[in-house]
């Protein structure tokens, strides 16, 4: 009989590092200084790290009780809270992903314009048709059926860690100066505030770096253990927390909470670059282009996984999950190119900067880890969710029968997900909670056409609390929009 079980516990280590280590730590030191000095950002990182590793687990723990489910990260939410708790989770996770897009290529373009005067800050629309050309270009070859090889996916990880490494070695044993770090640890002489706010304004930024610790249970089922799920989950985190935190805390030590706030997007290459010289950001520089690059033909395949998947399953129209003769799902990838394409346009004449794309990307990634938190909580208490489909679909709600140890072992750490992912909410902005409610609100056109086409209801009594809790938040911020008292 052929092994189906084969994925080891390194693997699983290497794909959570893979998956998580993007273009986000390359600005990690500008973004962290802009919200907090350096002790508020210590305590925000102690935050963050319990609490991603509690949402991390929280798709681990639901692998393992609903193996059955494997339609994305929405699967568990509409298995669990119903078909538009599922759909917005869905639509809010593909929206974060094009946002995502469109700030790795600000990123890309902003360090490239370091050195190519071609694509300086004051020549915006030259690059604006640069990226959306390179948008395109993707587009035609993952609609040929051709996938990121596996050697640019080794050429990227090494692009992104060899840089990131020899910045911790450089900067702790070269650049790092204790005087400079502790002169004001708790930034009580500058503008971002008390503390606690401190602390809630970095919040985001550490939620953004984290995105993809959760891509182990993504593998879980061709695991050789769950054992290895749960060790690989536990490395790989405290690997990425390592680096994250190195990343952040160092730079302190090298630049005044200041300096690094008015630092450029890349702003690790600047403070190497503070340290041994102009190669030392050039080197940054390479590392993080290529990285950005790489992430970019991924993520843009990805972004139309929630689309085709969704279709599949009945919840947008079947024709966008369509596939060609060589196997993409072509129409998925279309609307997500159009998508990304109008969102390039929107953004760069609005002049929308890397760290509000970045803001509002995470607060559509929190809508499906709040929701699948919520399941699991529900899960533990009552033993199914919110709704209960009937047995036997794709989304039964039924699977491996739980003993009450499980449920007393799998519940703190759910209710400790959920109120991290609440707490992330009120750290949020408001402005970009309004922004997240109105990028997802059209997704109901299509979602309602399919349900009655389909002669189905459009919601029931919970999702019509969701429903108007969108329109309202919806509503509001198009009149902040109007009014000119909320802008991105």
């Amino acid at each position: 009989m052929t092994r189906t079980h084969t994925v080891t516990m390194w693997t699983l280590v290497a794909l959570i590092i893979g998956s998580t280590v993007g273009s986000g730590i390359f600005s990690l030191p500008q973004n962290a200084a802009s919200a907090a000095g350096p002790g508020a950002s210590l305590i925000a990182w102690v935050i963050s790290g319990v609490g991603m590793l509690s949402i991390a687990f929280v798709f681990q723990i639901l692998a393992v009780r609903k193996p059955h489910l494997e339609s994305g990260v929405y699967s568990y939410v509409r298995a669990g809270l119903g078909d538009y708790i599922g759909f917005t989770s869905g639509w809010g996770y593909w929206l974060g992903s094009v946002i995502a897009q469109v700030g790795y290529a600000t990123l890309f373009f902003s360090t490239l314009g370091h050195y190519v005067p071609l694509f300086s800050p004051d020549n915006q629309f030259i690059t604006m048709i640069a990226a959306s050309a390179m948008t395109w270009l993707i587009f035609a070859v993952l609609s040929r059926g051709i996938r990121q090889a596996a050697f640019m996916n080794a050429v990227t990880t090494v692009a992104k860690l060899l840089p990131i490494a020899a910045f911790i070695l450089l900067v702790a044993f070269l650049g790092f100066s204790w005087e400079r770090f502790t002169l004001d640890f708790w930034n009580t002489n500058g503008s971002t505030g008390s503390i606690f706010e401190q602390v809630r304004g970095v919040m985001l930024f550490t939620v953004w770096v984290f995105i993809g610790v959760e891509g182990a249970s993504v593998y879980s089922k061709q695991a050789r253990s769950r054992q290895d799920v749960g060790r690989a989950t536990i490395i790989g985190f405290l690997a990425v927390l390592f680096l994250l935190v190195s990343v952040s805390t160092l730079s302190y030590g090298v630049l005044t909470q200041e300096e690094l706030a008015a630092l450029p997007n890349n702003s690790m290459g600047a403070v190497l670059e503070a340290v041994v010289g102009p190669w030392g950001g050039a080197f940054i520089s390479l590392g993080l282009c290529l990285s950005v690059l790489g992430a970019y033909v991924s993520w843009q395949m990805l972004c139309a996984e929630p689309v085709m998947l969704m279709a599949v399953d009945g919840l947008l129209p079947k024709k966008l999950g369509a596939t060609n003769t060589n196997g993409s799902p072509w129409a998925a990838q279309l609307i997500s190119t159009v998508v990304i394409q109008l969102t390039i346009i929107i953004f760069f004449f609005s002049e929308t900067a890397y760290i509000s794309m970045v803001q509002l990307a995470t607060v559509l990634y929190l809508v499906p880890y709040l929701f699948s938190a919520l399941y699991l909580v529900l899960l533990t208490i009552r033993g199914r969710g919110i709704t209960h489909p009937q047995a036997g679909t794709h989304f039964d709600d039924s699977g491996p029968e739980m003993s009450q140890s499980d449920n007393r072992r799998h519940l703190p750490v759910a209710m400790l997900a959920l109120v991290y992912s609440c707490w992330l909410f009120y750290a949020a902005d408001l402005t970009f909670v309004l922004f997240g409610a109105l990028a997802v609100a059209p997704g109901l056109i299509p979602y309602v056409w399919t349900r009655l086409k389909a002669g189905q209801r459009a919601f029931n009594s919970f999702e019509w609390v969701i429903v108007v809790i969108i329109l309202a938040a919806s509503v509001f911020a198009l009149w902040g929009l109007s009014q000119g008292t909320l802008s991105l």
